[in-house]
């Protein structure tokens, strides 16, 4: 099942939840619907929706919560994604002009807390204390991951456990708590929705490492930004970790002072370096592993095509060629 099956499966659901995307978009400031729909249209996979979609459906969920539940996890991703593009100073996202790019830092800041606060209003709207706890928890963590990298942004030192912490809760929440969230309005037995929140775990998990990996390993097409960005911003990922772990004490020296120093200068050489030492396959055998780990963790839930659309998510998130 490919992405376009998984898509026509829940098609129904998915333009549901655009149009109400569209919809708590709007405000009658003029910027924020400017922006709001620029970064929110610029070309997204939807893909935390359509794990909240996918997931509650694979529980026989038949109301209408899953599309605002779904459309918060879209608008809080999104939020993150306007103030890590201003943190990084990103200029290209998704193959587009950052929204910072094109209306500055502030605007961009702004409009992300404009998300934040709207994806809160509709949490309240649901009206399940729970939902409120899982999502405030989760939005915590995002902003605590973030400060982590932030911390180790320029220090060599940065080991994979250190980068496992950050990208579990800088990325791999919000795919945890969607994917939980189906379970609480279906009103799952707690073994099935402690198995939807560890399949969202290990897939957010394997979906950044590979992410993390195509900024070695693909052409700017393929990742919609700039080669190299990640070492330019002094971001220690998992690649060039691994990279210093088993390479030469030369490659050592020249990838500690490529983070030390950030920017593209040593990118021709650092790129040799990760080759050299096979650091992206063992990234994607990491990923892999993650992805097996989620697939795994759905072994609770009923056959049925949604359970393998998840299942397919996840072979998915990590097939990206690399």
């Amino acid at each position: 099942m490919d992405l376009s099956a998984i898509r026509e499966l829940i098609a129904d659901d998915l333009r549901a939840t655009n149009l109400l995307i569209l919809d708590r978009l709007h405000s009658d400031v003029v910027l924020i619907n400017q922006i709001g729909h620029y970064i929110v249209n610029s070309g997204g996979k939807r893909l935390r929706p359509m794990i909240v979609l996918l997931a509650a459906r694979a529980l026989g969920y038949q109301d209408e919560q899953h599309v605002a539940l779904a459309a918060i996890i879209e608008f809080i991703h999104t939020a993150t994604l306007l103030h890590d593009d201003v943190v990084d100073g990103s200029e290209m996202r998704r193959n587009n002009e950052t929204a910072n790019a094109v209306w500055g830092n502030a605007a961009s800041v702004l409009v992300g807390d404009f998300l934040y606060s709207r994806s809160f209003e509709m949490m309240v709207e649901i009206g399940e204390m729970r939902v409120m706890e899982i999502l405030s928890h989760a939005t915590n963590r995002i902003a605590e991951g973030e400060v982590l990298q932030l911390l180790n942004c320029n220090d060599p030192d940065t080991d994979e456990a250190r980068y496992r912490e950050v990208i579990l809760r800088k990325t791999a929440t919000l795919f945890e708590a969607g994917a939980r969230l189906a379970g609480v309005i279906s009103k799952a037995r707690e073994c099935d929705e402690q198995a939807l929140a560890d399949y969202g775990l290990h897939l957010g998990l394997a979906f950044q490492m590979i992410d993390d990996a195509l900024d070695y390993g693909a052409s700017n097409s393929d990742i919609g930004k700039n080669l190299g960005d990640d070492l330019a911003e002094g971001k220690p990922t998992l690649p060039l970790i691994r990279a210093m772990e088993v390479g030469t004490a030369g490659q050592r020296q020249l990838l500690r002072q490529a983070i030390e120093e950030g920017g593209t200068e040593h990118l021709e050489k650092v790129m040799q370096a990760i080759e050299s030492t096979d650091a992206i396959a063992y990234t994607a055998r990491l990923a892999r592993e993650e992805a097996d780990l989620a697939i795994k963790a759905l072994d609770p839930l009923p056959a049925s095509s949604f359970k393998s659309a998840l299942a397919a998510l996840a072979d998915f998130a990590v097939d990206r060629p690399v």
